[in-house]
């Protein structure tokens, strides 16, 4: 009987070896699935935007170049987060936080921020632009993490996560001075759902929701380009030349691609009728040449993707990961979905990227560096292990 319990003990042990050994390796499927998107993102970005970078730009690479870049930049910010102990962002937490708001501030600066069709969105560094927005919501979100990690016992009160809400609201309306919605409400999503996943109660969330729809509507109605844009969502064709023209280039984008799209490299939507058609509407462009099954494939990697965040978080080590980890999954699923409601004409014409594929540099640099964080979360994840050992 003792060497059948001895056996036992030693099977238990080379099991938990064998988990440890597992989780010591970073996510395999998650690196390639990460790959994939970028690789496909920069064949989507070409076909999308070649015609308008010859006209423009004197190049039909013109953007295809800037997103292989971006690329390289998103690569070199991966590898350097998998690499860092994701703990150390612990105590760099009000760095953090203080770099994204010096950073939202600096961009409503004229001359400092740039200004584009109407909104000052991004800074000029000279060699690159950058959004800082886009930096902002991956800010936040480890912000977030480590608030809630340093008071989990205290975040199903009121008291608990106020703070956290009031920081949240506070980007929320440095992005809003740009003025950008879509980034905006993207943001506040993420911080509801992270507030949800710290222990915050269901009554509560009410408090913070009732409020945000409130204010969004109000933002809506002093606004009249909002309310335009509201306008043409509810009835494009009445204003086919105007607020409506964009969503309805994105309908005959996404109807004449059909179930298996006219070919890559074969959209007629790029040659100039589709605005934004490498950035925020590049899902249109997707759903043009590839199709029903395209946008399908492409959206089961997305699932895949947040997937396997989800299980890094499961298996951390310590719930800073596991808030880390379920930040990133909820902010690339917001935004994938805020995406595509609006190409699909779901919810009002909104100007947001999708994530790993349209054109802009500081977006891909952003995200890959959040998959590399949660990348060094799982690369730690084997610390509990050890302690059943």
């Amino acid at each position: 009987m003792p060497r059948e319990v001895e056996h036992l003990n030693a099977r238990s042990k080379d099991l938990f070896r064998e988990r440890t050994d597992r989780l010591r390796r970073p996510d395999v499927p998650l690196y390639v699935v990460t790959a994939l998107l970028l690789v496909f993102g920069v064949v989507m970005v070409y076909s999308a935007s070649s015609y308008n970078a010859e006209m423009n730009y004197g190049s039909k690479y013109f953007f295809m170049i800037k997103q292989i870049f971006g690329v390289v930049g998103g690569a070199a910010a991966m590898t350097a987060m998998t690499l860092l102990d994701y703990r150390k962002l612990m105590k760099v937490r009000y760095v953090i936080l203080a770099v994204c708001a010096v950073l939202l501030v600096l961009v409503l600066i004229p001359g400092v921020g740039i200004s584009n069709y109407g909104a000052r969105r991004w800074l000029n560094l000279g060699v690159m632009t950058l959004q800082a927005s886009e930096v902002a919501k991956v800010g936040f979100v480890i912000f977030a993490a480590a608030y809630m990690y340093k008071r989990g016992d205290k975040m199903t009160t009121v008291r608990g996560w106020l703070p956290l809400a009031a920081v949240g609201g506070v980007l929320c309306f440095l992005i809003m001075l740009e003025p950008s919605m879509s980034v905006t409400m993207c943001l506040a999503l993420v911080m509801l759902t992270m507030l949800v996943m710290g222990g915050m109660r269901v009554i509560h969330m009410l408090f913070i929701l009732v409020p945000l729809v409130g204010l969004a509507v109000v933002l809506i109605l002093v606004e009249p380009y909002r309310l335009a844009r509201l306008f043409a969502f509810l009835d494009p064709w009445a204003s086919p030349l105007e607020e409506g023209y964009q969503l309805l280039q994105s309908y005959y984008a996404l109807g004449s691609g059909g179930l298996f799209g006219v070919g890559l490299c074969g959209s007629r939507q790029k040659y100039l009728f589709l605005p934004f058609s490498e950035s925020d509407f590049i899902f249109s462009v997707i759903g043009e040449e590839l199709g029903l099954i395209g946008c399908t494939i492409v959206m089961c990697a997305f699932a895949f993707m947040i997937w396997r965040l989800v299980r890094i978080a499961k298996s951390a080590a310590d719930r800073f990961g596991t808030y880390l980890s379920g930040g990133m999954a909820a902010l690339i699923g917001i935004q994938v979905a805020i995406n595509v409601a609006v190409v699909s004409g779901c919810i009002p014409p909104t100007g947001i990227p999708l994530p790993f594929v349209s054109s802009g540099s500081s977006a891909l640099v952003v995200f890959c560096g959040g998959i590399g964080i949660c990348q060094s979360v799982r690369l730690r994840s084997h610390v509990s292990v050890l302690a059943l050992v």
